[in-house]
Formats: C-alpha cells, structure tokens, sequence
C-alpha cells in the first residue's frame, strides 16, 4: 500500500507541475503575441485588439466552409452551387440521380433556358446512338472522328496531381471520350489510361519548345508520333483569364514537372499572357497551317471570347488565303470558366459568357459558309446535362469541362487550387494529400459521369421529339426573359442567312 500510493504521490506532482510548465508556456506565448502586435503597425485590428484580434481572421477562414455545408442555399452558392455539385456527385458515384416533389431551379431566371418538349416524344425502340463526328477531313492527314459530345478539358500537368491525371486518363478511355493535356505537356501519365487526347500548346509552349522558349517542329513531330494524340490545340486566350498566362506557383513546380515543361523545377511557371509570334490573325493562320503540316493531325484553337469583329476578320482572311488555312475546330471558352490561379479583375469582369458568344460565333461562321468546315467546341460551367444539352442546341459540336470532372474526381470546391492544399488530392502534390484519391476508384467515377451527362442529354433530346443529341437546335429552346416569359432561342439569334458568295467558295 505504501508502495502504491507512493507512486500516486509522485504521479500526482508531476501532473502538477508539468500543468504548471504547459500553463507557464501557454502565458509566455500569449505575453510575445501580445507584444508582437501591439508592436506592430500592419494590421490595425491585431494593433488595437492583440492576441484576441487574430481570431478574426481565423474565423475568416473558416467562414467559407460554414457557409457552404451550413448556410448557403442548394442554388445560391457560387461558384457552383449545391444542386449541380450534388447532380455529379451522384453520377459519378453511379447512384440515383432523380429528385422528389419538385425542381428547387427557379424556373422564371432570366436567361435560363427551358427546353419545348414535343407532345409525341421519341419512344425508346425509335432512339439512335449519338451520331460520329469527324474534325479536319478537308484538311488534315489523319482526321479524328469520335461520337463523344462531352469531353476533358484543359488541365495542365503540374496544376493537377499525378493520380488525378492517370484517374482521368483511364476514365477518359473506358467513356470513349479525349482529354485535353492543358499548356502543361504531355506526360506519361497522360498516356497511361490510353485515352484520345488533345495536346495543348500555351503561350510558353510547354512541352514542344526550343531552350529559347520557340515552337519546336522536332518535338511536335515526337508528339504526334503518339498514336493517342489525335489533335492540336493551340491556346490563345482562356476564359478565367483572358490576357493572361498560364500561373504555377514555384511550390508546384516539381523535378519531373519541370522536365516535361522544359523549365526549371522550384521556380513559379509564369507563362507569356500572349503568344510572341502570333501577334495578327495571320499569324494565328500560320501557325494552325504549320502545327497541323507538321503533325498531319487536326489543328485548332481555344479563345476567350471578345471582340466580335475577330471572327468576321478571321472568316475574311480564310477566303482570301484559301479555305486550308482554316483551322479545324474553335475552341470557346466562356468568361464564367474556370482555373487554379487568376487574377480576380479577370475573373470577374472581362470576356463574354457562352450563352451570349457560342450563337453569335456559330452564326459568323455559317454567314460565311465555313460551319461546316469549323467545328465549334464549347467550354464554360457546362456541368449537367441541361446546359450541355443547350450548348448543342445552340451550335456546339462537342462540349468540354474540367471542373465537372474534378468535382467527378471528388472535388469539393474548397477553393485551394492554387495554395498545393487541396484537400482531396487533385491540385496538390503534398504526398499525404494524394493518398486519398484512388486512381482505379476515381477513373470510374470519371467514366460514369460522362456517361450519365450523355444519358441525361438523350433524355432531353428524345423528350424535344429528336432521335439523338446532335439533333437538337434553337427551335428546341426557349430563353427567360427580364418579363420572367420566354422567348424562343430561334427568335433571339434567328439562324443566319448565308452570303452565297462564301457558299459558293466553300463548296
């Protein structure tokens, strides 16, 4: 017994004093906080109320989660809401999509589109698959067709994490759908899965570059040997920040990103904000012309739309040049896309949304008969089957997403893309971050939700009384206006009348 409570007696007083020594401590470094900010002449509120200040912007901080599991409605949060992240959630989990009671959409926002169903739908026996489509079989040497109408957009190598590239590449093939490397280079990773892809080439032209950051016509050749890369896509501008590169901060930057990038590893990859030899539309034109002569595959590129004109002038200059200098597809980016790194003045307030440029651009080209001839790709919050469905009616041939597939990845927009804290593994390449991101659970997740856009795309399709997707057009469409009525999308862009001096041309 003596013995015993000879310990308790010894227990108990190193208990006291090691609370005494952590209390100690604890007093200590609220005395330096508390000398630190009243020393300090930065921050006012840390100034006037220290130790107790930085709360502040602790619960800041936070602030953004409450908001977004607590307070925020399903349909206000932005910048998608919870009823459109919940709708992929659920696809890519492969579990039921459907809702009871009623839409939670307010169905009188202006803008929104509300698709006319027909009175005598197409029956299930009478359905067709999606119809092929294939790009630059007037102008390249090997042409890519594919029936697929959504597809992976830009990503580039280094914003986004090993195993999120090689969940996207294997989900990309078992959807029978491309994915679109981003100005980041091509990477194994990419090749892994065994999907078509699309290879982008930014302004710094990662990947296919001279040491003096000039386009190499020897690496676009060891590109296209890759039986997978099917197209090019040259990236003028990107919708989140037109007039601005590619940004990957220095912590991004990798041993093996750096050496598919051609740059130096630790060092913030900074691309040009524009293309230095191509400064005219005639320069664009040499550059589609070279890119695609030396690869013999499609070649294209991706804007953010602005100036109207452009277009008018770029159809002008085809005709004078002769219709092979037309690019083979136009990628358009909308002013609501998204990226892991953008200055805010851009992201908020420059380039034009895709409901208003997609028709205005798809109607140019038909004016002077090159609709055929160029494909128009459509990108920009066109996660769910309806806006997809949209995006097609209004003259998209394909649509592409990134986000919408991040968020099939397990994104849950914690809004950390360009701080390598992602919480689930996508845009960050902290080892213990990535652990949770399975590649072989992810790339299913990844095919089932392309799938289920393609489904709910047919459901719509066949509800408007048309046998498959591609079918659908403005007549299908109508457009909430200021009044909260709707106005045929047919009446706010009336399908052009083409110039038949550009028709006979093109024929």
């Amino acid at each position: 017994m003596d013995t015993l409570h000879s310990i308790a007696t010894t227990v108990i007083q190193w208990s006291a004093l090691t609370l005494i020594f952590f209390f100690g401590l604890g007093l200590t470094y609220v005395a330096v906080l508390y000398v630190i900010d009243v020393t300090q002449t930065k921050q006012t509120i840390r100034r006037n109320y220290p130790v107790v200040g930085r709360f502040r912007y602790f619960f800041e901080h936070l602030g953004s989660f409450f908001r977004q599991y607590f307070f925020a409605m399903d349909r206000e949060e932005l910048p998608f809401n919870r009823a459109e992240r919940s709708w992929v959630y659920r696809a890519a989990k492969k579990v039921d999509t459907t809702i009871a009671f009623g839409s939670t959409r307010p169905l009188s926002h202006q803008g929104d589109p509300i698709f006319i169903n027909c009175p005598f739908p197409t029956l299930d026996e009478d359905a067709i698959p999606t119809s092929a489509m294939t790009i630059g079989e007037h102008t390249a040497k090997i042409p890519y067709t594919t029936n697929s109408i959504i597809n992976i957009s830009g990503m580039s190598y280094g914003a986004i994490s090993t195993p999120a590239v090689i969940a996207l590449s294997k989900g990309a093939k078992k959807a029978g759908i491309w994915m679109n490397t981003g100005e980041g280079g091509l990477s194994p990773d990419h090749l892994q899965g065994g999907c078509d892809i699309v290879y982008q080439i930014g302004t710094a032209k990662y990947g296919v570059r001279t040491p003096e950051g000039e386009l190499s016509d020897k690496k676009l050749k060891e590109i296209a040997n890759h039986e997978q890369v099917k197209m090019f896509e040259i990236k003028i501008s990107q919708g989140a920040k037109p007039g601005k590169g590619g940004i990957l901060p220095g912590t991004k930057v990798t041993e093996r990103i750096a050496h598919i990038r051609g740059i130096n590893a630790g060092e913030d990859s900074i691309s040009p904000n524009g293309h230095r030899d191509i400064r005219s539309i005639d320069d664009l034109l040499n550059m589609i012309e070279r890119v695609r002569h030396v690869t013999g595959k499609p070649t294209g590129f991706k804007i953010a739309v602005g100036h109207l004109t452009f277009f008018n002038e770029l159809c002008e200059n085809i005709h004078q040049r002769g219709l092979q200098s037309a690019p083979d597809f136009i990628t358009l980016d909308s002013s609501d896309g998204g990226t892991g790194a953008a200055p805010q003045p851009l992201m908020d307030y420059v380039g034009l949304d895709i409901q208003e440029s997609l028709p205005i651009v798809n109607d140019i080209l038909v004016n002077y008969g090159l609709r055929d001839r160029i494909k128009l790709i459509a990108s920009g919050k066109l996660i769910i089957p309806g806006k997809v469905a949209w995006a097609l009616a209004a003259g998209a041939d394909f649509i592409t997403s990134a986000r919408g597939f991040m968020f099939a990845l397990g994104c849950i927009q914690a809004l950390q893309c360009n701080k390598n804290t992602c919480p689930t593994g996508i845009t960050t390449h902290n080892k213990m971050l990535q652990r949770g991101l399975v590649t072989k659970e992810k790339a299913n997740r990844v095919a089932n939700f392309a799938n289920k856009i393609s489904y709910g795309v047919g459901l719509i399709a066949h509800s408007c009384g048309v046998k498959e997707p591609r079918e659908l057009n403005r007549h299908h469409v109508r457009i909430i206006q200021h009044s909260g009525q709707s106005k045929l999308l047919e009446d706010i862009y009336p399908s052009p009348q083409v110039q038949s001096q550009y028709q006979e041309t093109s024929t």
